[in-house]
């Protein structure tokens, strides 16, 4: 692994207070160790964990990804029943999602204007609004 990737890597898991495990740092390491933001599925980024030649079973990078959201690194988005990625990028913000190729990417938050929330069920407040405008080719 590149020192860069791995300090940028340690000081996410740092902030966070998690336990850097040689795992943890590898996977991280795919996700922020370049500065930039990611959408992967479990299954991708295991994938690209297999491809920089890191043993890391489909398992761990579902464990870890939940470790990761758990401890604030990471948000879940889920676009159907069956399919979740994370993201990395924590400000609020819409996303696109493209039916054919199942590629999420951000939209343009300053593009999207919600006039009015439900109010909320006694006892309960709003945690988070997830916006995933779904997309196909013409």
């Amino acid at each position: 692994m590149d020192d860069n990737l791995a300090t940028g890597a340690e000081s996410w898991l740092a902030g966070a207070g998690l336990r850097p495990t040689r795992q943890r740092l590898a996977l991280a390491a795919l996700l922020v160790g370049d500065g930039e933001h990611r959408h992967v599925t479990a299954e991708s980024l295991h994938a690209a964990a297999r491809s920089a030649g890191e043993p890391v079973s489909l398992a761990t990078v579902y464990n870890t990804l939940r470790a990761f959201c758990d401890a604030g690194l990471m948000n879940e988005i889920t676009v159907d029943g069956s399919r979740s990625y994370f993201d990395t990028r924590l400000d609020d913000h819409p996303h696109f999602f493209w039916e054919d190729t199942s590629q999420l990417v951000d939209a343009p938050k300053d593009q999207l204007e919600i006039a009015h929330l439900p109010e909320t069920p006694e006892g309960g407040e709003v945690a988070r609004v997830d916006v995933v405008i779904r997309l196909k080719r013409v």
